[in-house]
């Protein structure tokens, strides 16, 4: 069973017991997203995860407009990986776009996250990993 934990104008979360899994689904709304709101997001949604006590995370960003340029990397490995290792989350993996490169390169561990980072191109394979 899957249950809504937190929505706002740019995503819902969903805690999915039976899975051990916290699922994000971005709306395109991201397009107007600033670096403080996702910022501010972020830390909200670790929040959600520590909550949660879940060990598989999944990012559905197939609908995710905010520009790249806007995220900063070694704030969210300061400030937001630390809560995630500290939860016990064992595996991270984003659903992406058609087309993007990291798409199928083999999960691992990046920046200070203890834990393994899969991107995936189909649902179904990003929680196939996820749950083996």
């Amino acid at each position: 069973m899957m249950q809504q934990v937190y929505e706002d104008k740019w995503s819902e979360v969903f805690d999915r017991p039976s899975a051990d899994l916290i699922e994000v689904r971005w709306f395109d709304s991201t397009a107007e997203m600033s670096a403080g709101d996702f910022q501010s997001w972020l830390t909200k949604f670790a929040e959600s995860v520590e909550k949660s006590g879940r060990s598989r995370v999944l990012v559905d960003s197939t609908a995710f407009r905010m520009s790249p340029a806007k995220m900063d990397g070694p704030w969210r490995d300061a400030n937001i990986i630390p809560r995630y290792n500290a939860a016990g989350v064992r595996k991270f993996a984003f659903l992406m776009p058609d087309g993007m490169p990291m798409i199928g390169e083999p999960p691992a561990n990046e920046g200070p996250g203890r834990f393994p980072t899969g991107y995936f191109g189909r649902r179904q394979d990003a929680l196939d990993w996820l749950a083996g």
